[in-house]
């Protein structure tokens, strides 16, 4: 079964950041047909967030959601806008799930803001982060203001984004069978030259 799981860090309730969250998903579940949807909601985890930068250790329902993305086929992230980026609970997630988590997952990127003004948060924020943990993003990002969830333009946007988020889950069935395993930081420092030495080279290359 293909497993998709879907970070929402809306934090009010109703939140327009998890509406837009269940309408990608809706539209992803469609085009796959047969899929596990797992949620995971921010705002049900922001303590346990919180005590695993502090500690190290995740709180039993915070290990689940890390479990759910390290085995997910695919991810829908969804965040809202807050001072120009993502929120500081969406990035707190991610930066404290295990090093290769996302590697090579698709991921579907998505926002959320009162006014258009924050659109290109998409590429000059959200895009970047998920590059840098080595995922796939899919082409569309999907990013809605307030005005936008009375209009039509977002339902094409978000049945683009889901479509291209399906294709790439149908494409490969589990991504640690393609990917090649990341350099961790213990890997570069296993074999480092003492500095004595370094220093006595520099002196007989001179």
């Amino acid at each position: 079964m293909t497993r998709l799981v879907v970070v929402s860090a809306g934090l009010s309730n109703p939140s327009s950041t998890t509406l837009l969250a269940q309408r990608l998903t809706a539209a992803t579940v469609e085009a796959l047909e047969e899929v596990e949807v797992t949620h995971v909601e921010l705002r049900d985890l922001a303590h346990q967030l919180t005590d695993q930068l502090l500690t190290g250790f995740p709180g039993p329902e915070l290990a689940a959601a890390q479990a759910a993305v390290a085995e997910a086929d695919g991810l829908i992230v969804v965040t809202p806008i807050f001072s120009a980026s993502y929120s500081g609970l969406f990035k707190t997630f991610f930066d404290v799930l295990e090093t290769g988590a996302l590697d090579g997952k698709p991921v579907l990127v998505a926002a959320t803001a009162g006014t258009a003004r924050h659109s290109l948060v998409i590429e000059h924020a959200l895009r970047p982060l998920f590059a840098y943990l080595h995922a796939v993003v899919v082409p569309t990002g999907v990013f809605a203001a307030t005005d936008d969830f009375a209009g039509t333009d977002l339902d094409s946007r978000i049945g683009r984004a889901a479509g291209e988020l399906a294709a790439l889950m149908g494409k490969v069935s589990r991504v640690d069978t393609v990917v090649t395993k990341r350099r961790t930081v213990e890997d570069e420092f296993a074999a480092v030259t003492p500095f004595e030495e370094l220093l006595r080279q520099a002196s007989h290359g001179g």
